[in-house]
C-alpha cells in the first residue's frame, strides 16, 4: 500500500497533484495529512521528505517526493498516468513539465486557498504573461486532442499537473478563453470535488499564507466553515 502525505487542503497546490492524480486513477493510498503549523515547516517535514516539503510516498521502504518524482514513480507501475497516444503523451508530459517548472507569477501573485474568492489586483505583466500561456496550452490540448481532458478523452497526469491552477483560475477570476471547457470539467470531477469539500472543512489558519493571500487582492467571499 502506498502511503501520500500532503498538506493542508486550501493552501498546498503541490500536493494535489499526486492526490488527484492516484484518487482519479483508482491508486489505492493510505492519505496522511501533515499541515502546515508555521511559516517554515522544513525541520517537520523532514522527519518523512529529505526536501523537508510535501509531497512525499512511501512504498515499500522507499521515500518518493516531489510531485514530478512520484508521478514518474507511479508511471513506471501503473497504467494511465500518461496518453497511450503519442502525440498526447509527448505533449502533456511537455506540458506538465512546464507546469512543473514554470508560472512563477501565477504561483506567487495568485496563491492557492480553495474557500475563496478574490477581485485580484492589477496585473503585472509577468502575471498577464502566465495566465496566457496557460490560455494557450489549456485551447491547444482540448483542440488538437479531443477534450474533454487536455490530453484526449482520458485524465492524465497532465490534468493533475494543473489542477491546482483549476482552483488559482476559480478564485481569482482569471480569464484563460476557451480553456474555461476544461476548467469546469476539472472542478466536477469527484476527486476534486472531495478535495475542496476537505478543503471548506478545513480549521487550519496559517498566517503566512492568510497574509500572502491578502496581498493578493480583496477577498470578496469566504466559504471556509470551520
Amino acid at each position: 500500500m502506498y502511503e501520500l502525505i500532503t498538506a493542508n487542503r486550501n493552501y498546498s497546490s503541490w500536493s494535489l497533484r499526486p492526490w488527484v492524480l492516484m484518487r482519479a486513477l483508482g491508486i489505492a493510498f493510505e492519505d496522511r495529512i501533515e499541515p502546515f503549523a508555521a511559516p517554515v515547516n522544513y525541520d517537520a517535514f523532514r522527519g518523512f521528505s529529505p526536501t523537508g516539503q510535501v509531497p512525499a510516498l512511501l512504498h515499500q521502504g522507499r521515500t518518493i517526493y516531489d510531485s514530478l518524482g512520484i508521478t514518474l514513480y507511479l508511471a513506471d507501475r501503473h497504467e494511465g498516468i500518461w496518453p497511450a497516444d503519442p502525440d498526447a503523451r509527448a505533449w502533456a508530459q511537455c506540458a506538465a513539465a512546464e507546469m512543473h517548472s514554470g508560472f512563477s507569477a501565477l504561483r506567487g501573485d495568485c496563491t492557492m486557498n480553495v474557500g475563496v474568492r478574490v477581485t485580484p489586483k492589477p496585473m503585472s505583466d509577468a502575471l498577464t504573461a502566465n495566465v496566457a500561456r496557460v490560455r494557450e496550452l489549456f485551447e491547444q490540448g482540448l483542440a488538437t486532442f479531443g477534450g474533454p481532458w487536455l490530453a484526449g478523452a482520458d485524465f492524465s497526469a497532465v490534468d493533475a499537473f494543473f489542477a491546482p491552477v483549476a482552483f488559482r483560475i476559480r478564485t481569482y477570476g482569471l480569464n484563460v478563453g476557451g480553456g474555461q471547457a476544461w476548467v469546469d470539467h476539472m472542478l466536477a470531477h469527484p476527486a476534486m470535488l472531495e478535495w475542496e469539500r476537505q478543503a471548506l472543512l478545513e480549521a487550519w489558519r496559517e498566517e503566512s499564507h492568510e497574509a500572502e493571500l491578502a496581498a493578493a487582492g480583496i477577498v470578496t467571499a469566504d466559504y471556509r466553515t470551520a
